[in-house]
């Protein structure tokens, strides 16, 4: 017999690591929100690369584990004790903990936020994530600021893009690597006023030339392995490496004083999570990256849309590299 206080819903499971056929679509039952909590009807949900590590096992989750990071809803129900969100806001999340591809879910109010009006749910959770790195990048990590160089690897990638233009935005030069011509020509349209083949030869050198000799205050590097001695090589003295992810995988193991040796420079490994660790903190960065899209800084590009049930239709485009945008799976 069905509980009259459950809701039915649907959502993803893992229960082993591997391809993307080992995600499973199942029936669910969601209790009513517990105090503090609401209940979501999920209206599009966020993809993010990091979502294929952890299916595969690369960063373990303990299984059986549901996926995803972030996803945009409607509340639906209301749990005791929340007085700043009613039935009916429209709202999104990045830190309410693994389980995002569902079409319903329980989460704490205080890991939401509210959309605006203006900017619908598909568009929303097609860049809040990435809008999220790169707004704690661009404006807390290193504030960039005008006539700044500002380098970014891989910045035909999502985060990339984001974090491109919005440096341009601010005042500063901006220069992509990208490890394909397609991808710096994609490079370019982000904002990157030049853009280099990190894949080939000599990268550093003509990353240096691209801005007239001056090296980069700040080098924003997502890839990790394959460029972050580049890095060290490409940026100015006292001027930061930002090493935010490892695509190319763990950088090598280096001494500390190669920082002295290469300018003073300072290194740091920030992540998204701990500077949206409070609710005060996470809804002023977020209405940060709302304005930013208002104001056309950042741009929404959805390549694909996927339902719930095809959500490995989604891996297997993201995994092909094929993409050239955002991908959202709608409940």
């Amino acid at each position: 017999m069905t509980d009259p206080h459950t809701t039915q819903g649907r959502a993803i499971v893992l229960d082993r690591f591997g391809e993307a056929d080992v995600m499973t679509l199942r029936a669910v039952q969601l209790a009513a929100p517990a105090p503090d909590e609401v209940q979501l009807k999920q209206t599009a949900i966020g993809f993010n690369f990091i979502d294929i590590y952890q299916r595969a096992g690369k960063y373990a989750l303990p299984l059986p584990s549901g996926l995803g990071h972030e996803a945009a809803g409607v509340v639906q129900a209301i749990g005791a004790g929340v007085t700043d969100l009613g039935v009916g806001d429209r709202v999104i999340y990045i830190n309410a903990g693994i389980g995002a591809y569902a079409d319903r879910r329980n989460v704490q109010a205080a890991k939401l936020v509210r959309i605006p009006d203006d900017i619908d749910d598909e568009d929303a959770v097609a860049i809040f994530f990435k809008a999220m790195t790169a707004q704690y990048l661009v404006r807390k990590t290193f504030p960039v600021k005008q006539g700044d160089v500002v380098l970014v690897h891989a910045a035909a990638g999502g985060v990339g893009q984001v974090l491109s233009g919005w440096a341009k935005a601010l005042g500063a030069t901006v220069i992509g690597t990208a490890g394909s011509p397609e991808k710096c020509r994609i490079a370019k349209e982000a904002g990157c006023h030049h853009a280099v083949n990190y894949s080939e030869e000599g990268w550093v050198d003509r990353v240096i030339e691209a801005s007239g000799g001056r090296k980069a205050n700040v080098v924003y590097d997502s890839v990790g392995k394959h460029t972050f001695l580049g890095s060290l090589d490409c940026a100015a003295k006292f001027g930061m490496v930002v090493l935010f992810g490892a695509a190319s995988g763990p950088v090598p193991d280096f001494d500390p004083e190669l920082l002295n040796k290469k300018g003073c420079l300072f290194l740091t490994r920030p992540s998204v999570f701990p500077h949206n660790a409070d609710t005060a903190t996470f809804r002023a960065n977020a209405a940060e990256v709302f304005k930013a899209m208002q104001d056309g800084v950042i741009d929404v590009s959805i390549a694909s849309r996927v339902g719930l049930d095809h959500v490995a239709d989604a891996h297997r485009l993201a995994e092909s590299r094929k993409n050239a945008g955002a991908i959202v799976i709608v409940p």
